[in-house]
């Protein structure tokens, strides 16, 4: 067998993933936020990339490329932007996972009443405390230990021992220091290091005395979320009714004393895209509220197109490099946003009664709907739907939301999966407590009126909704 070399030509096409392609790709399937991020990182490492603080010229012309918020107050038009980079036929081979322009007369805004200030977290309100007591420097020590180590809903889930070998002590001191001080503090219930603890704790500070109260507190707890009256009434030797008085007593109680100290700031969603009702129409605006002002270097720029020879040939191939870097930048970021503007406006068209009636109007839709509408890839849609959110006046959504299954009616017709949660959260919130609608029940309701659903299904959505089973909402 002989070996040789030789060199054949070969015809064949090949997807060639471009710089701007990748980054085009990049930014669209950022959230708001970390867009925002990656281009105060661009700022800081493009020299050719600039911050336009102000301009009160009003002279000079500026192209999209210039400038990425000279469109800001306006609303989107499809000549507003640069042709659509063509990604569909490359989305597949890609493997990695405006400023808000409204009359505040005639449309709603958002309650910016319902924004707080930073409260002090849980950390901050107990060490305040603690030092308020003039504690001794070892007691300070013990105290910054066991507060360190709380978690989010005030719990102590570090051994008593770890404690005492952070702040150099011994088991006993510590022990006395969080028995008699910590766990005496505010919220009623801190520091505790077992549901049982943090309840008992609570009694204590109310001055409940109670032995049979303890008791069950002690060694029914689980029974007693079972909702088992009868069987704590016959292990304790006491009537159900007295059983019933003190599960009232303990549902008055916090289990999560921390959690009055969550920081709520950090859940608040600034939506990428605003949808307004105008008499009998829609208006979409995009958000670019906090977005830039970005623009090419005019020095920089002018240095590369000179003729004269006071830069280096080495020096203009940079520049030249990072002015295309920054207005490739630009032009993606143009392109993300009219992106989630045509993709909004197909979700509009698809869901109208929804943003017209509510969540019972809610269609089944996948994402296939509206790729087919806009002539573009699924996968793109589903990038440009996943952590982006829209203001409409039947309040916040993710875009994500938009896309569900459908469960079938008598008919034919179909309604939106989310629909029937809506459907079953009403059921039972209509329900005689004292005897509650088995799921087998509902299904039975939901086929009344029209929908083929099975009890199964019922069971998934119920938990969906974080609604306990039958057994435990029952109210003696």
């Amino acid at each position: 067998m002989a070996f040789e070399l030789r060199q054949d030509l070969k015809l064949s096409q090949q997807l060639v993933m471009t710089p701007q392609l990748q980054q085009a790709i990049k930014l669209l399937q950022l959230s708001r936020l970390e867009l925002i991020e990656t281009i105060q990182q661009e700022l800081v490492e493009n020299p050719a990339l600039e911050e336009r603080i102000s301009d009160d010229s009003g002279s000079g012309e500026e192209t999209p490329v210039e400038s990425y918020s000279e469109e800001k107050t306006i609303e989107l038009k499809e000549d507003k932007f640069p042709n659509e980079t063509d990604w569909e036929n490359y989305i597949e081979e890609y493997n990695t996972p405006g400023r808000m322009n409204f009359d505040p007369e005639t449309k709603e805004g958002p309650n910016y009443e319902a924004f707080t200030s930073k409260k002090d977290s849980l950390e901050d309100h107990l060490l305040w405390q603690f030092k308020m007591l003039s504690p001794t420097e070892e007691e300070e020590r013990i105290a910054s230990a066991v507060i360190g180590n709380l978690d989010a809903d005030g719990y102590l889930k570090v051994d008593i021992e770890e404690i005492s070998r952070l702040s150099d002590t011994d088991i006993e001191d510590t022990e006395y220091i969080l028995e008699t001080m910590l766990q005496t503090l505010d919220p009623p219930g801190v520091c505790a290091r077992s549901l049982e603890e943090c309840l008992l704790n609570q009694l204590k500070i109310l001055n409940v005395k109670d032995s049979k109260l303890e008791t069950l507190i002690k060694n029914h707890l689980p029974e007693l979320g079972n909702n088992k009256i009868k069987n704590i009434a016959k292990a304790m030797g006491i009537s159900t009714d007295l059983v019933m008085h003190y599960a009232e007593i303990i549902r008055s109680l916090e289990p999560k004393p921390g959690r009055t100290f969550f920081d709520e700031t950090a859940n608040y969603i600034t939506p990428d895209i605003y949808i307004y009702r105008e008499n009998d129409d829609f208006i979409i605006v995009l958000n670019d509220d906090g977005f830039p002002n970005l623009h090419i270097n005019p020095y920089y720029e002018k240095a590369v197109t000179s003729s004269a020879e006071q830069i280096d040939r080495d020096t203009k191939s940079y520049l030249r490099e990072r002015i295309r870097s920054a207005s490739g930048l630009i032009k993606s970021i143009y392109q993300r946003q009219r992106t989630i503007y045509r993709v909004t406006d197909s979700i509009l068209k698809h869901q109208r009664e929804f943003f017209e009636k509510g969540i019972e109007y809610l269609k089944p839709m996948v994402l296939n709907d509206i790729a087919e509408d806009l002539e573009m890839h699924a996968s793109t849609i589903s990038r440009v739907t996943t952590n982006k959110y829209a203001y409409t006046p039947q309040g916040v959504y993710e875009l994500k939301f938009f896309f569900n299954s459908s469960i079938s009616k008598k008919g034919g017709d179909s309604i939106a999966s989310v629909s029937v949660h809506d459907k079953i959260k009403k059921i039972i919130e209509e329900e005689d407590s004292k005897k509650p609608l088995s799921d087998d029940k509902i299904a039975k309701i939901l086929k009344s009126q029209g929908l083929n659903i099975a009890r199964r299904t019922v069971a998934k959505y119920r938990e969906a909704l974080r609604i306990l089973p039958s057994s435990k909402r029952k109210q003696y």
